[in-house]
């Protein structure tokens, strides 16, 4: 595997050329016909072992008729491809950094998200979320479309077929917040607990009232993948950044460690969760 396969830009580029390919019903083999390359080097490109220039991918995004905007992203994922971290900004739509974000979920094999304040997007119901949207002032066109993308985003944790092994560490005060009425909120938390059910699923709850950790630091995805270094990413109100470098990756490894020590077991946290869950149905 190059250098560049392993910094995540790079991983959204090779990602986007396939999903272009793919979205134009052309093979490997007729593309590269198409702009006179051979198919070793069109897989190289969609496997991130090389990147292309931005005139070369000019020509493979004309040959495979991607619009003016898909095109704009796409190059724009070429110029920034080498850096070793990355920060998305946020488009109309489903933000990039959001689309990003999906793609690497799916090609995890391991995911461990904290979330302080907030449950975790793989873990929310669609009530949830959508009481989130609905406060944000997104339009209900714009809610309907998250929604959606959150049900698919589900599928990595979910599905029969190699799911990723998922770890939610969560703040307590997500627990307690009132992001939604009482009845959603229930519904949230025992939904938590059922998900918490499956093999390849841990549910760990950060005590509200605990002594310093690094997570007070912010909330931070820690990805992991079969044939790629780890990636961590931080997510912002409208942008994401996304960290590669080693130092960076080893420090967010420990912090994990440190907080496994400091949360409830999965045991305990169902059984805590399980409480609140009938606090919120009985409160008035």
């Amino acid at each position: 595997m190059s250098v560049n396969a392993g910094r995540p830009c790079a991983r959204a580029l090779c990602a986007a050329l396939r999903a272009a390919r793919e979205a134009s019903n052309l093979g490997v083999r007729e593309l590269a016909r198409a702009v006179d390359l051979s198919p070793v080097q069109i897989s190289q490109y969609e496997r991130g072992e090389r990147i292309p220039g931005e005139a070369r991918t000019g020509v493979i995004l004309g040959a495979l008729k991607v619009s003016s905007s898909e095109q704009n992203r796409i190059l724009t994922l070429v110029r920034a491809a080498k850096e070793p971290n990355w920060l998305t900004v946020g488009v109309n739509g489903v933000p990039q950094q959001l689309d990003m974000l999906t793609e690497h979920e799916r090609a995890a094999s391991g995911i461990t998200h904290w979330e302080p304040l907030v449950i975790p997007g793989l873990l929310q119901t669609p009530d949830y979320t959508r009481s989130i949207k609905e406060a944000g002032g997104l339009r209900h066109e714009e809610i309907g479309v998250r929604l959606v993308v959150n049900a698919g985003r589900r599928d990595v944790v979910t599905t029969v077929s190699k799911p990723a092994n998922y770890e939610a560490i969560i703040g307590e005060a997500a627990l307690l917040s009132p992001i939604a009425c009482n009845a959603v909120m229930a519904d949230q938390l025992r939904h938590i607990i059922d998900d918490a059910k499956r093999s390849n699923v841990a549910v760990r709850v950060m005590p509200e009232k605990t002594s310093w950790h690094p997570g007070l630091s912010g909330p931070f995805v820690f990805f992991t993948y079969p044939d790629a270094p780890p990636l961590v990413y931080l997510e912002h109100h409208s942008s994401g950044a996304w960290v590669s470098q080693d130092y960076d990756i080893e420090e967010y490894g420990k912090a994990i460690e440190w907080m496994r020590r400091t949360t409830l077991d999965p045991e305990k946290s169902l059984e805590r969760i399980e409480k609140l869950a009938e606090v919120w149905e009985v409160s008035p």
